[in-house]
């Protein structure tokens, strides 16, 4: 690891000269420094851009005299003479255009104005990133129009839009520089714990909605498009170090600390390195929630609670089943069960912040070295290499503590502006993460196993009871006998038990998920604009090979990784169509073809038009099927999750994996059943009940109230999409408006279901007795919805100049989503997204000479938030973040003063989560 880290220091030690040298710097009419700038020798594929303070270092072998053209986004263009070596130059642009000029390059994998995107797109660039009020770039992206951030742990944000997601976000895609940062084990991103950092990010585009056209199956809900600087135009050293304090009731104000490096080096026109490092460490949001997860009236005086953050009251038995086992086997007198009641009882938990530290943490490296073999030509060949390693929290179906977690890519490409063919490997490490239900559970069962603790509850019980005691009393007696010698938070014996439970991968016993999983994946891309006049075409492709290895831990890899590939082909045609006047017409067609090797392949076709009216008004439409393959583990999982065993549906997993149950009532012994049954995931999807039917039975006791599941294996989803924009100016107002529908189908989710250990569902006979004598199994199985559900919304943005030179914006998204819930009550739809969001900004650049400042706010109305770790209302939230910057161009820095949740009024976005508190910061931004 040490070995990985020095590499590029070295290579950047190296040192050459280049023939000429061109400083200067870049500004608007006002004197302002204009960041970002583009620095090109004329007629050549040479140049630099503009540092955060608007200056500029271009070393170069051409000769002088030459011509350097300066361009930036929102101005006019410049050109300078360059006669001399080590000349120095003041450019001044003139403000002209407005951020519809700005250029994209996801929407149709070409560059174009965002104006006449044929798609929504959202862009972040370095000036917004400069006046973000949030800690981070990834963290700003919660301002724009459309976008969702569900926080999961102050490291680990999930981005997404139009709704369905979950903190495992396996709809929405990642890319850095086109390499997907997915981790290979758990197929989603876990947010920007080992992605890039500030300092290096040179854009960020986002999709919204499905873009499966041109980026395959994980685009089925958007795609976040992130874009790094090339060494070849930002050179130098830049560091950012911010200090501050994050604050919390439950947790305190903890400090905070986030340090970014940048080194880049163009060594001549031809070669060029960089080397990018960063550092983050502060205490995480403390989730501390007491709540009953599925009855908010209880407490933890109730015999059957199971606390939203309390983790070991899991588990829970049927008082009376147990005190007749104990009646059959003779340790409680005849009779003995008449005496206990028919009430569930748990065990108790431990909260969440005995079995954590919450350490937020995130250590990242990564390198590149890039090679322009043809001077004057731009094709250039690359090798890039990342690894990361961290401390997080994730919230599955429980909650994980992801500890020492650690993640390589490696990437060799070859591009220039008509193509790229790269490949590149991703692959992780679990490290010393475990699952922290798990982790009470088992402390718990290493201090006292459950049939002796439950043992100990009903014989105690029935002895208070028989010696007048009325039933609380009992119950209280019951559960004081019961918890003797439990291992309180503390002491060695619970910090022992603690130690072994999360060193052990066997959930039986301990909490500890192992993995090294990987996969390799390869795309390429071709465009033949520059061979043809009359339209732009372009085809591609990719291939992915996954390499699970979890050692039986999350996926039926106990015997070995399992590999699987899938691929993918496409092709776009855009046409330009001038029309009378100003009006142009720009029509787009893509179609892709993928196929995974368990399933039929599919067709995804893109239709658009975009209708320009003249500079200042674009209208757009377009219509799209996307598609989904089943996730990794979708497919392969076979997880034992406490309240429900998690069990893929490809072909070969169910029989892959298999569990052996003990008949520990003894009633299927007397129905002439053996003492133990195997069941493999096939029961789950051929033999099984609705959980929501067999609740239904314990309500009633009718029979006839149980309905057979069996669900069908899961299948690739699909969705139509259409949509509509406007995108336009009027005097100082840009306006961004679009409307969308989709309609979904085959719908991906989780259905939990019931397997009886006997009897097959629908025989009125032997596998009602075995569902009456709590003899079954529930499975969170992965299947397709055949229900109607469609989802349909709106987005208006606003910006404008006001007062002069203040800069005013603000957004609203409507969101809303069609499912009959009656009619699929054990559907799990995970749509958790608000129906009205807002957003607004106001802030100035250059309110005076290098002063700058910038005020965000955010409301989310409240919502259903609705998944496998549990169901519940996301109360709305009003958020107020603000930053005020000054810049010291003489020593080329940038001081900020921000503040996050200025309000104090602390929130969270998904149920379960910690309550998301306030930060507040000091960063200081060199960039030399």
């Amino acid at each position: 690891m040490r070995t990985v880290f020095l590499i590029p220091l070295l290579l950047l030690g190296t040192f050459a000269f280049s023939q000429t040298k061109v400083t200067g710097t870049v500004q608007d009419e006002n004197g302002t420094p204009i960041p970002g700038a583009n620095v090109v020798i004329k007629g050549k594929a040479i140049g630099t851009t503009a540092d955060f303070d608007g200056n500029f270092i271009l070393e170069t072998e051409e000769t002088p005299p030459f011509q350097l053209e300066i361009t930036s986004i929102g101005y006019s263009g410049a050109t300078a003479e360059v006669t001399s070596n080590n000349q120095t130059l003041s450019i001044t642009l003139q403000e002209a255009q407005t951020f519809l000029d700005e250029v994209v390059i996801s929407a149709s994998r070409t560059p174009e104005r965002i104006f006449e995107s044929p798609v929504t797109v959202e862009r972040f660039g370095i000036q917004e990133i400069k006046n973000t009020a949030s800690a981070s770039f990834y963290g700003g992206l919660e301002n724009l129009k459309g976008v969702d951030v569900n926080t999961n742990s102050l490291t680990f944000q999930s981005v997404n839009t139009r709704g369905f997601a979950t903190f495992a976000n396996t709809r929405f895609m990642q890319l850095v520089d086109g390499m997907d940062n997915s981790t290979p084990a758990l197929n989603f991103p876990i947010g920007n714990l080992v992605g890039m950092i500030d300092t290096d990010v040179l854009s960020v585009e986002l999709l919204p909605g499905a873009s499966s056209a041109l980026y395959g199956a994980n685009a089925f809900n958007g795609i976040l498009f992130m874009r790094s600087k090339s060494p070849f135009d930002y050179q130098g050293i830049s560091v950012s170090v911010k200090q501050g304090v994050t604050s919390q009731e439950a947790a305190g104000t903890n400090p905070y600390t986030d340090v970014g490096i940048r080194a880049a080096h163009k060594f001549s026109d031809k070669f060029a390195v960089k080397w990018n490092f960063g550092y983050l460490d502060g205490t995480d949001w403390a989730a501390t929630s007491e709540v009953d997860k599925f009855d908010p009236n209880r407490t933890r005086a109730d015999l059957d609670y199971d606390g939203i953050n309390v983790y070991g009251d899991e588990v829970s038995q049927n008082l009376k089943s147990v005190a007749t086992t104990l009646e059959g086997l003779g340790i409680l007198p005849a009779g003995a069960n008449a005496l206990v009641p028919s009430v569930d009882v748990s065990r108790t938990g431990y909260n969440e912040s005995d079995l954590t530290n919450y350490t937020a943490r995130s250590i990242k490296s990564d390198w590149g070295l890039y090679y322009r073999p043809i001077e004057g030509n731009n094709l250039e060949l690359s090798y890039v290499g990342k690894v990361g390693t961290g401390n997080t929290i994730y919230q599955g179906t429980n909650r994980y503590n992801i500890a020492n977690f650690f993640q390589e890519q490696h990437k060799l490409e070859i591009r220039n502006d008509n193509f790229f063919l790269r490949g590149y490997v991703v692959a992780d490490k679990a490290g010393d993460s475990y699952d922290m239900v798990f982790t009470g559970i088992n402390i718990n069962r290493a201090w006292k196993d459950d049939q002796t603790w439950f043992g100990e509850y009903a014989g105690t019980y029935v002895q208070a009871t028989l010696g007048g005691a009325t039933d609380a009393q009992a119950h209280a007696a019951a559960r004081a006998q019961a918890e003797s010698g439990r291992f309180l938070p503390g002491t060695p014996e619970f910090q022992n038990a603690f130690d072994r439970v999360i060193r052990n991968p066997d959930l039986s016993e301990g909490s500890q998920f192992r993995d090294a999983s990987k996969y390799y994946h390869a795309d390429a891309n071709y465009n033949f604009g520059h061979l043809l006049d009359w339209a732009e075409i372009q085809v591609g492709g990719s291939f992915r090979q996954y390499s699970l290895n979890s050692f039986g831990t999350i996926y039926t890899d106990s015997d070995g990784p399992i590999d699987y590939n899938e691929f993918g082909i496409y092709s776009q045609i855009q046409k330009n169509i001038n029309l009378a006047g100003e009006k142009s017409l720009k029509l787009t067609g893509s179609v892709r073809y993928d196929k995974s090797e368990f399933f039929d392949g599919f067709f995804s076709p893109r239709l658009s038009a975009g209708l320009t009216l003249n500079r200042d008004h674009n209208i757009r439409a377009s219509v799209q099927t996307g598609f989904r393959n089943p996730t990794t583990q979708d497919l392969f999982i076979g997880l034992d999750a406490g309240r429900a065993i998690l069990v893929g549906s490809a072909p070969d997993n169910l029989d892959r994996y298999t569990r052996t149950f003990n008949d520990v009532s003894g009633a299927g012994q007397l129905l002439g059943q053996p003492a133990s049954i195997t069941q493999t995931a096939a029961n789950a999807y051929n033999n099984s009940y609705t959980l929501n039917s067999v609740e239904r039975l314990g309500e009633t006791g009718n029979p006839a109230d149980l309905e057979i599941a069996n669900p069908d294996i899961v299948k690739p989803e699909q969705v139509t999409s259409f949509e509509v924009g406007y995108r336009g100016k009027v005097n100082k107002l840009v306006i961004d408006f679009s409307t969308y529908y989709n309609q979904y189908k085959d719908f991906i989710s989780q259905e939990v279901v019931v397997a009886p250990y006997y009897g097959t569902v629908g025989d009125g006979s032997l596998s009602v007795a075995s569902i009456a004598n709590g003899d079954f199994q529930a499975y969170g199985t992965y299947t397709n919805s055949d229900a109607d559900i469609s989802s349909y919304g709106a987005s208006l943005g606003l910006t404008a100049k006001v007062f002069g030179n203040f800069d005013l914006g603000g957004s609203y998204t409507y969101t809303r989503v069609e499912f009959d819930r009656e009619a699929n009550p054990d559907f799990l739809l995970s749509f958790n997204t608000p129906e009205h969001k807002f957003k607004a900004s106001f802030g100035n650049e250059a309110l005076f000479k290098n002063f700058g400042f910038n005020v965000n706010y955010r409301f989310s109305d409240d919502f259903f938030w609705e998944a496998t770790f549990g169901n519940g209302v996301v109360p709305e939230f009003h958020v107020v973040d603000a930053q005020i910057n000054y810049s010291i161009p003489s020593i080329k820095s940038t001081f900020k003063v921000g503040g996050t949740n200025l309000l104090g009024d602390e929130y969270f976005t998904g149920f379960g989560t910690g309550f998301i508190g306030s930060m507040y910061y000091l960063s200081w931004t060199i960039n030399n």
